[in-house]
């Protein structure tokens, strides 16, 4: 059955085409994943779907149909707590029972004809068995733990929860309707990875048809079998999740690019005949010109160049610092609140050049563990230090360090005041602030405008140490590919708090977990994580030893590969430690020639050059021993 037929949808805003020519379907049963960059109209999509914006073009609505969009933010409430909130989209069920109770009573009371009471009581109490009376509370209550909360916290009223745990109530009362269209905008944000997975579970499980708005690649393979994409003011359909998505797009902006390449070289092949022939000035190579130029006119009809309209964010993690092999040791630490109790007797220790990820539930301690590293919060007991040379850089995902009343350049100058001008306009520009964008007051940023600012900045500094709290929250799939590629490139260590699964996957060597009390460390990526406490879980005769051996063969594998980077990253750092090196010893050698009879002066430079062979010598040794465990 089909739900809803879209023809030439189009929007615009004044002068400015948000998008057009934007034709779909959706049948009873379709898994749609909408992607595409910040700002390019997908919120607007959803409004237009329900008929809360304006909108050129037609769309046929089955009058089956009944979609169900999440709020944005519920209303703040003094009096409605969080279940009762939830429990509102059942006021059907609610209603029923009221009547129910009516009936019992006047049948108590023989207030009417008994018969024709007991008729409607029955009547009523098989459509509200029949409509899921029985069983609504208790799927109101699985709901809202599935999705973080507490047993506590729903019996908080509306106005004493966060943002977040509001978007959470809305998410499951649109989840527990009765709608067979589902419009979900960015879901998964404020979930942790639980609630996350919880999620996918269900729509998983869903029998009847959704959209979901996200940039959570991993959320999205697992949830999707059709893939929209908004871009360049057109909707293009894809079948298949994300990274089937992603494939094909691939092929078919390679394709394109392979026809455009060739019909260039086309025409300018026949521009060259063209400009022969008119050369020559005869009037049979005139009519040939004019033949071939109709040949181009033709080529040249309806083509275009392939474009994408996706500006990514050009990020740069470098830095100068040559740091201590261990970069950050934490021993014996605790950290309580009351008599809750987030983690104790934590022992971890990050290596240099390592890419560590922190995992946990909401409200485990990750956060306080990030506040204690930076020295905002005092641990209960341990220490947490810093290897030798370490300059450390934190991204907050609150984002609480972007000044008010600024506008974003001198955001950024303020912070970097030896750069010119140019320069912070240039930085500006690869993070996308480019033109009057530079004019904006810092008050009016969305969310991804100043995570933008912030990762900028952080970029800036050139620390050998970043850490990172929830950095791909508000950043689009261009955004996040960019971060990735760029902490996969930098030369330094880097700590990150993040739910991001394909994130995780891409880029750790390890990760932290907080469990049982405690905070684990396990050297894998997050699947090899799920494969590995899956298999604990599992009573041990269910355990198959060549899935254990081939977990522990990718493991191995990873690991050498890794080490393989980090050796020809090292030996290129030792070969211009060496020449730099070497250029010194030259220098304070020629300095010695020339230095007379100043012996004081001589003194110091031969303890320079003693320092400087000495670090030559340890250099070419540690040289020689990588470039032998290369060749090997």
């Amino acid at each position: 059955m089909n739900l809803l037929t879209a023809i030439n949808l189009g929007k615009s805003f004044g002068e400015r085409d948000l998008f057009k020519n934007v034709s779909f379907n959706i049948d009873e049963k379709s898994k749609i994943g909408l992607i595409g960059a910040n700002g390019v109209g997908k919120t607007t999509l959803f409004r237009v779907l329900c008929d809360e914006e304006g909108y050129s073009g037609s769309l046929n609505k089955n009058s089956l149909l009944k979609i169900g969009y999440m709020e944005q933010t519920p209303p703040e409430d003094n009096i409605t707590d969080a279940y009762t909130y939830v429990l509102g989209v059942f006021s059907h069920l609610e209603a029923l029972e009221t009547k129910l109770e009516e009936i019992r009573v006047e049948i108590e009371n023989d207030e009417g004809e008994t018969e024709a009471l007991i008729n409607a009581q029955e009547r009523l109490n098989n459509e509200y068995i029949d409509k899921g009376g029985l069983v609504y509370k208790s799927k109101c209550r699985s709901m809202l733990l599935g999705l973080g909360f507490s047993e506590k916290e729903l019996t908080n009223k509306l106005s004493e929860l966060s943002g977040g745990q509001r978007t959470r109530l809305s998410l499951a009362r649109v989840l527990l309707s009765d709608a067979n269209l589902l419009l979900l905008d960015e879901p998964t944000n404020h979930l942790d990875i639980e609630s996350i997975v919880f999620l996918e579970n269900f729509l998983k499980e869903y029998n009847r048809s959704f959209i979901v708005i996200s940039h959570d690649r991993y959320f999205l393979d697992k949830v999707t079998n059709r893939t929209f994409e908004l871009e360049c003011e057109k909707l293009t359909q894809y079948d298949g999740n994300y990274t089937v998505f992603a494939q094909k797009k691939k092929a078919a902006y390679d394709a394109a690019v392979k026809k455009y390449d060739n019909t260039m070289k086309e025409i300018n092949r026949i521009e060259g005949m063209i400009e022969q022939q008119r050369r020559w000035n005869r009037e049979k190579n005139i009519k040939t010109a004019e033949s071939k130029q109709k040949v181009i006119d033709r080529l040249e009809k309806d083509f275009e160049k392939p474009r994408t309209n996706t500006e990514r964010v050009r990020f740069k993690f470098t830095t100068t610092l040559e740091g201590g092999n261990d970069v950050m040791m934490v021993t014996s630490l605790k950290k309580s609140y009351g008599d809750k109790k987030l983690f104790e007797d934590a022992n971890l220790l990050i290596k240099k050049n390592e890419c560590v990820f922190v995992l946990g539930p909401n409200g485990c301690g990750k956060t306080t563990f990030y506040r204690i590293i930076k020295g905002d919060e005092v641990a209960d007991a341990g220490n947490v230090k810093f290897g030798s040379n370490i300059e450390c850089s934190y991204f907050d995902q609150t984002r609480c360090d972007i000044s008010s009343g600024k506008t974003v350049l001198d955001e950024v100058w303020d912070r970097f005041p030896k750069m010119t001008q140019t320069q912070v306009r240039n930085a500006l520009a690869a993070f996308l602030f480019k033109d009057d964008d530079v004019f904006k007051e810092t008050d009016c940023l969305s969310g991804g405008e100043k995570a933008r600012i912030a990762l900028l900045c952080l970029m800036l500094r050139g620390s050998n140490f970043i850490l990172l709290d929830e950095p791909t929250n508000h950043l689009d799939l261009a955004s996040r590919e960019a971060l990735e590629d760029a902490i996969a490139d930098f030369g330094g260590t880097v700590f990150i708090i993040s739910h991001d699964r394909y994130l995780i996957n891409k880029l750790a060597d390890k990760l932290f977990v907080f469990e049982d009390d405690t905070i684990r460390e396990y050297r894998c990526s997050y699947d090899e994580y799920l494969a590995l406490k899956d298999n604990v879980e599992k009573p041990v005769k269910e355990i198959s030893q060549p899935k254990a051996e081939k977990i522990n063969d990718y493991k191995m594998q990873k690991e050498r590969e890794r080490a393989k980077r980090m050796r020809a990253s090292r030996i290129s750092k030792l070969e211009t430690l060496i020449s730099e090196t070497e250029e010194k010893i030259n220098a304070v050698s020629e300095e010695i020639n020339n230095c007379g009879f100043d012996y004081q002066k001589l003194m110091e430079l031969n303890s320079t050059l003693d320092s400087l062979n000495e670090n030559l010598f340890s250099y070419m040794e540690e040289w020689e021993q990588l470039c032998e465990e290369e060749e090997e």
